[in-house]
């Protein structure tokens, strides 16, 4: 569906609908708290053959992102078309290898918020002891540190740790989610976000309360964030986008 947002004419429709949504999503991702200064990344697939993707100009913070302003990057990481900004190494070192690898790869997005990069640290990891955790059960991965993740090499060895999964658990730095769609990759974030705060705030008061597994697969299954007949995921993140368009419009230029 074509955009309701003035288009620019070196855009095709399909690829500026996904701009725009894409610079909603920093936009939503600052308004939550999200963001880390410039650095970290959301990247999308550009509709269309072409292996290419869109992510956010580094030194713009994310508040500051717009449609236009994000960068189309090939496989490689190599910047097509006309771009005002660089790209962050980082953002293509393990986004260009899960786009590349994995069709149903449409988004994905990593953060290094307080609450998940501490369930990071942890040699536990995730624990499926509360609503939002259960909802993620059989879904994540981990992948060992290796420092700052600069080196391309590194991509493919984030890539292998992922599997199938679509969370991907960085230790000691993050989580990365991989989406079929941006809202349902920003609904996966949310969880894993919402299932960490918990977790760090429930260990503080004691042993945490064990979930029986067929309970955590019923949770899975009967997750309204994915399930089609409740949007999955369009609605809540089409919600959020228009608090955007209240709170910090200008986005969609």
């Amino acid at each position: 569906m074509e955009s309701p947002y003035l288009r620019p004419a070196r855009f095709t429709a399909d690829e500026w609908d996904a701009r725009v949504k894409l610079a909603a999503a920093y936009r939503i991702f600052a308004h939550m708290g999200w963001e880390e200064l410039i650095y970290n990344h959301i990247s999308l697939r550009v509709p269309g053959p072409q292996s290419h993707y869109l992510i956010n100009p580094f030194g713009l913070h994310y508040s500051e992102v717009t449609a236009s302003s994000l960068v189309k990057v090939d496989r490689d990481g190599n910047t097509v078309g006309h771009s005002d900004w660089p790209i962050n190494p980082a953002g293509f070192t393990f986004h260009g290898a899960i786009h590349a690898a994995r069709a149903q790869a449409h988004c994905v997005m990593h953060v290094h918020t307080t609450p998940t990069l501490a369930v990071c640290c942890t040699q536990q990891g995730l624990s499926f002891t509360n609503f939002y955790a259960a909802q993620l059960w059989g879904q994540v991965a981990y992948h060992e540190f290796e420092g700052i993740t600069v080196h391309r090499d590194e991509g493919e060895r984030i890539l292998a740790s992922a599997g199938n999964k679509p969370v991907l658990l960085l230790r000691n730095h993050g989580p990365v989610v991989i989406g079929q769609t941006l809202a349902h990759a920003f609904n996966l974030m949310w969880l894993v976000q919402r299932a960490c705060e918990v977790q760090v705030a429930s260990q503080a008061l004691g042993p945490l309360q064990p979930i029986a597994v067929p309970v955590l697969e019923a949770c899975v299954r009967d997750s309204l964030n994915f399930n089609p007949n409740f949007g999955a995921g369009e609605d809540s993140f089409a919600a959020m986008q228009r608090l955007i368009d209240r709170t910090n419009p200008g986005y969609a230029v």
